[in-house]
């Protein structure tokens, strides 16, 4: 044949195929996630390499002059940039400057997207092209279909019948439906204005039409942010209603951007929501608002505020709760790799509103307020906040021991700690500064203790500790330990304060319990304290064929002067109200847990600690121990304006016992029993125990928790209460869940919730039952339902709160 060249099977390079722009083009067609929808004929020659050289194999190569034509014939592949094509037969022709691919096309992309085509067909301009029997597999699992696919002005792409979803083929059942697709008859792809519009589509599941759409339009994939309608969100509450939300997303700019929603609860009304985004090369911060005027506030259960206290509300039309709204705001930047600086700021009509509506981002029920400058450089740490707290409980009456509204300003807290890289005298130094300054607007009290006083103090404290371990021939392991704290306080306590700390001190239980206490409430003072102690610890080592145990005596001792400035109410406690004496405490230094509180006198320590392993992998642990005042004045013995250390087991000479045992095994079984018994009949006085176990296909977790009753704490009666928690999964796919909480002293089930979920690689569903009940009234209880399903790449549907088993 005059003008034609025949070349045998071999790899042939470079100038062999000379359309090498339109061959780039050919190999740069794939398509990701939404790009499958999108970028079907992508011109991304770009990111092949400038210096790539194309390889050819193919069984015969033809070169025919007069047609202008090169032409690979069997078994062809092409790789180039890390981009591989293989065909039967691929030909380009000079005069049209087109390329086409034909017989078992497959093309996969250096990012490991696959292609698989019948008939490619593109000018090597890449503005027009033709593509039969489209199928796309990308990296991250999506796939895309479609009858044809055809490219015109280099703008428009239009796919026939095509066919989308993010659902791996079945490997049994290939050819079945996949849990979801979308179905369209046409997809045009804009490269101009950047969007993705479906026409005449339906969306289905397990192979059944649920919705019929008859145009929509995405962004493409090039696009990361564009604005429109996202996905609705459906929730239902006892006291709301149901709730049916759709938020709007604005893409404003690449650095910041805008969504706003609105709810509409069938019982309280529309809530409006707002928040603006915005990012910096160092950081970002976010601002969040919403709104609502509810149309029944008196609806709400224990929710409609009342100054004085809890009423029900007979008509909402001058409530001063029908508006009700918050403004919420974070935000943190890196002032450098050591500093940052940062804030998180919640405003609220009221004490309760962004729980009430779960404000995302602002419904803990702690809410803490703050401003900060943190620190971090080698073992040098730097914490200074201003803090504000809101205690996002419902409005009871006082008697029952609610919050005030207006918990307490700290302006400021800060925190520095130091550990020097240097021993000194062969020990650890560290050192530790605090200080707070805190003002609080009403006094927040109960019977029997004062919480917080109306008015403002301050404090600042520095610490230094020095401890060196050393060793003996035959194991004894001696530590020896000094410390020394200085604070400078001062009270501006108001009239009211004063009162009712004077009203506390004359509390016939207060005399009783602890005599001689008086009122004393000094506007500025001094105190210090001193420790001298030493620790000692003797690990024994048991082997056995099967096991080792370790059981280790341990004592303490640690000489104080008493605490100054207690026993006559004089120091408020901000940051040392919580304590619970158990084993995890025994051996504590300062057994408060905050500066305001300092463990004070002469006190020992003693108790024993185990560990043991076994060769089955099974392992147990357990400690047990009493302490003793020996010498000075008892801290637990002489109460504050909380009654910290009343009735925890501390407050006579010799402690109760607390103790511990606990164990684990290797198939998941884990459990563990805790308590604090009497030191004079040994009886009960706390108690916990916990079993669990985690493995396949179950998950449980049972708990059971006894406290005796505390009245000078508040507590006046006992404590009893058990909880269950498990998981099922049926299958790799389902799974069931529940949770229980019951009071066994009122005899009510406080909380209970159950739910079902599905999940797999391209689809989750997940639906929760919970309720809560009132311990005191078990008909008063409130109904949450939620839901959520997630279809892979699309996006989320239901109520966000329903993706957490009940707690």
């Amino acid at each position: 044949m005059r003008g034609t060249v025949f070349y045998n099977r071999g790899p042939t390079r470079g100038a062999l195929l000379c359309g090498v722009s339109a061959l780039a083009c050919l190999l740069a067609f794939g398509l990701s996630g939404q790009t499958a929808l999108a970028q079907a004929l992508p011109d991304v020659s770009d990111r092949v390499p400038s210096n790539s050289q194309m390889l050819l194999e193919s069984d015969t190569l033809v070169y025919d002059n007069d047609n202008q034509t090169v032409t690979a014939v069997g078994g062809v592949q092409i790789d180039y940039g890390g981009n591989r094509l293989v065909a039967q037969r691929v030909e380009y022709d000079r005069k049209t400057k087109r390329l086409v691919a034909s017989g078992e096309v497959q093309i996969v992309q250096s990012d490991g997207t696959k292609i698989n085509s019948d008939h490619i067909d593109i000018t090597d301009d890449f503005a027009d092209g033709f593509v039969n029997a489209l199928r796309v597999e990308t990296v991250d699992k999506t796939y895309f279909a479609a009858e044809s696919a055809e490219r015109m002005g280099g703008v428009l792409t239009t796919f026939h019948n095509g066919v989308y979803t993010a659902c791996a083929p079945c490997e049994d059942k290939p050819d079945s439906a996949p849990i979801w697709r979308i179905k369209a008859r046409k997809i045009i792809w804009n490269g101009q204005k950047h969007t993705v519009r479906f026409q005449d589509s339906n969306f289905e599941f397990f192979g059944f039409p649920i919705a019929y759409l008859p145009a929509f339009e995405i962004a493409d994939p090039t696009v990361k942010r564009k604005s429109g309608f996202l996905i609705p969100s459906v929730t239902f509450n006892d006291d709301l209603g149901v709730g049916v939300g759709i938020p709007y997303y604005f893409a404003l700019s690449p650095t910041y951007d805008l969504t706003a929603k609105g709810t509409y609860y069938s019982k309280q009304g529309f809530l409006g929501e707002a928040e603006w985004r915005q990012r910096f090369n160092n950081g970002q911060y976010t601002l969040k608002m919403a709104g609502i005027s509810q149309k029944d506030p008196g609806a709400l259960k224990d929710g409609n505020y009342r100054p004085g206290g809890y009423t029900v509300n007979s008509g909402p039309n001058d409530d001063p709760n029908k508006f009700r709204g918050m403004m919420g705001t974070k935000g943190r930047f890196a002032i450098n790799e050591r500093w940052d600086f940062g804030w998180d700021v919640l405003l609220q009509t009221d004490k309760n509103f962004a729980r009430t509506y779960k404000i995302d981002g602002y419904n803990d029920y702690v809410y803490r307020s703050e401003v900060y400058l943190t620190g971090l450089n080698d073992r040098n740490y730097f914490d200074l906040r201003a803090m504000h707290f809101d205690v996002q409980e419902n409005y009871l009456d006082s008697s029952t021991g609610a919050r005030s509204d207006k918990q307490p300003w700290v302006l400021p807290s800060l925190d520095y700690a130091y550990i020097p890289d240097t021993p000194l005298a062969g020990g650890q130094l560290s050192l530790n500064l605090n200080a707070r300054l805190l003002r609080r607007d009403d006094l927040d009290s109960v019977p029997h203790r004062i919480r917080g006083l109306e008015g403002e103090s301050g404090r600042i404290t520095g610490e230094a500790e020095w401890k060196r371990t050393f060793i003996t021939e035959n194991g004894l392991v001696i530590t020896p330990l000094l410390a020394f704290q200085a604070d400078a306080d001062y009270v501006n306590a108001s009239s009211g304060s004063l009162t009712a700390v004077n009203n506390m001190a004359l509390n016939s239980d207060i005399q009783h319990a602890y005599p001689g206490v008086g009122n004393d409430m000094r506007s500025s003072f001094a105190r210090y304290m001193a420790t001298l102690g030493l620790e000692m610890r003797w690990p024994i080592l048991f082997s056995g064929v099967h096991s080792s145990h370790v059981v280790e005596p341990m004592a303490q001792l640690f000489v104080r002067p008493d605490e100054q400035y207690v026993g006559g109410l004089a120091v408020p406690n901000e940051d040392a109200q919580s304590f619970v004496f158990d084993a995890s405490t025994l051996f504590e230094r300062d057994k408060f847990s905050g500066y305001d509180r300092i463990e004070g006198g002469t006190r020992a320590n003693v108790g024993v600690r185990y560990t043991g392993s076994y060769e089955n992998g099974w392992s147990t642990h357990a400690i047990f121990g009493q302490s003793y005042q020996i010498a000075g004045r008892n801290s637990f013995a002489s109460p504050d304006l909380v009654n910290v250390g009343i009735e925890s087991g501390l407050e006579d000479d010799a402690s109760d016992y607390v103790g511990l045992i606990g164990a684990a095994s290797p198939s998941g079984w884990s459990g563990s029993l805790s308590g604090r018994f009497g030191e004079q009949d040994f009886g009960v006085q706390r108690m916990e125990a916990k079993v669990g176990y985690t493995g396949r296909p179950v998950t449980l977790t049972a708990g059971y928790a006894f406290i005796r009753a505390q009245p000078l704490y508040g507590f006046a009666e006992d404590r009893r209460e058990a909880s269950l928690n498990g998981s099922l999964r049926i299958n790799d796919n389902w799974r069931v869940f529940g949770s229980g909480t019951y009071d066994l002293e009122t005899n009510v089930l406080v909380r209970d919730g159950f739910g079902f979920g599905y999940a797999d690689e391209c689809f989750t569903y997940l639906m929760t039952f919970s309720e809560t009940r009132n311990r005191e009234d078990s008909n008063d209880k409130s109904l949450n339902v939620g839901f959520n399903i997630s279809f892979r790449t699309l996006g989320d549907f239901g109520s966000s709160s329903s993706a957490i088993a009940p707690q």
